[in-house]
């Protein structure tokens, strides 16, 4: 092939200087495609076992709390977003009950639209995440697991936990060539109404191939310290990691 960008395949995964058979892709561009495809659909579907999920997290030294939003199956949660933007009332029962002083920090995860990615890196990035919290001296609720959540779901768990900030690690939707990413988001004083202007995010946390859990974790605590001095999160709050690095 002597197309000029052939050489620049080296730099992305994105579908670049593929060739051509005819007027068509080559056999082999066109399985590596369909391979994608199947793959990113994997993802979304694949079931969460989120039991098996729980005893991970308290192997790591942390108490779970197995909750629920009203999504029966997985196609009404692709279906009706704004079911899983929420707890049932019953989870949301359980959290104001809980015997336990506010807590700077309200953790959650869920699988989102990709049980693929928090089933390969969920348990590696929130150890990263609570070991940094920890040495920080952050006060945390126990992590809430959430199956088939929306990223404004942080806002109700948060709220019905009092917490300072609520932070949810999110499989993100399935791309060709990511069906395995991991999101965060973060919101100071989450309360039901918030929008996407007060959340941060760091998203395509997947090593080797995206962000590293250590990076992701230094995001993400250094995000963490400046709402905290700072009472605010969103677009008025900016990454400055790499700034600090260089």
């Amino acid at each position: 092939m002597t197309d000029q960008w052939i050489s620049l395949r080296r730099f992305t995964q994105a579908r670049i200087a593929l060739g051509r058979a005819g007027h068509a892709l080559p056999t082999g561009a066109l399985l590596d495609f369909q391979l994608a495809h199947a793959q990113a659909r994997d993802a979304v579907h694949f079931p969460w076992d989120i039991e098996a999920f729980a005893e991970e997290v308290q192997d790591i030294g942390s108490e779970a709390l197995i909750l629920e939003t009203p999504v029966t199956e997985r196609g009404e949660y692709l279906r009706r977003p704004d079911l899983g933007r929420m707890l049932t009332e019953e989870s949301r029962t359980r959290l104001r009950d809980l015997d336990a002083a506010p807590a700077d920090l309200a953790l959650i995860v869920t699988n989102g639209l990709s049980s693929t990615a928090v089933k390969r890196h969920g348990i590696a990035l929130l150890q990263q995440v609570l070991g940094g919290l920890r040495q920080r001296h952050y006060t945390a609720a126990p992590v809430c697991l959430v199956a088939n959540g929306r990223v404004a779901l942080l806002d109700d768990i948060g709220s019905a936990l009092a917490a300072r900030m609520a932070i949810i690690i999110v499989g993100e939707r399935p791309g060709l060539s990511s069906p395995d990413s991991l999101g965060i988001y973060l919101t100071y004083a989450p309360q039901l109404g918030n929008t996407d202007a007060q959340r941060n995010c760091i998203s395509n946390i997947r090593p080797p191939e995206g962000l590293s859990y250590q990076e992701a974790a230094a995001k993400l605590l250094q995000l963490v310290g400046e709402a905290m001095a700072r009472c605010l999160s969103g677009v008025e709050l900016k990454d400055e990691t790499m700034r600090t690095i260089e």
